[in-house]
């Protein structure tokens, strides 16, 4: 089983997801929010290509992958002993425009969206 790591990006964005859970939604759906994100976490030490391979999705030279949870995108990479959890983004933010400068939006989604 590898060891969860978890980047000063990530704590620092789980620390304002918490809060803003709570301000918007109340303590309980806070905890059980992130409850469910820390299980889903969690389970890469046992499993850890259980998320998405960058690389293969979108033809791009990464050892990143991605998990979804809770309306979240978190950003990983597999180590000899240990997974790193580097960052996360919300399910409205283009993930790929921010790490890698490339869209991972659709033409038929800009068209839909009008954005």
């Amino acid at each position: 089983m590898k060891k969860i790591v978890y980047s000063k990006v990530l704590s620092s964005k789980l620390k304002k997801l918490k809060q803003n859970l709570i301000d918007k939604f109340g303590e309980k759906t806070s905890v059980e929010t992130l409850t469910k994100i820390m299980r889903d976490l969690h389970l890469l030490a046992e499993n850890s290509e259980l998320g998405v391979s960058i690389s293969e999705l979108y033809t791009i030279d990464t050892e990143y992958y991605y998990l979804f949870s809770s309306h979240n995108y978190f950003i990983y990479r597999i180590e000899a002993d240990s997974v790193v959890i580097v960052n996360m983004f919300n399910e409205k933010e283009d993930f790929m425009l921010k790490l890698f400068g490339v869209s991972g939006r659709t033409q038929a989604s800009i068209d839909y969206w009008g954005e």
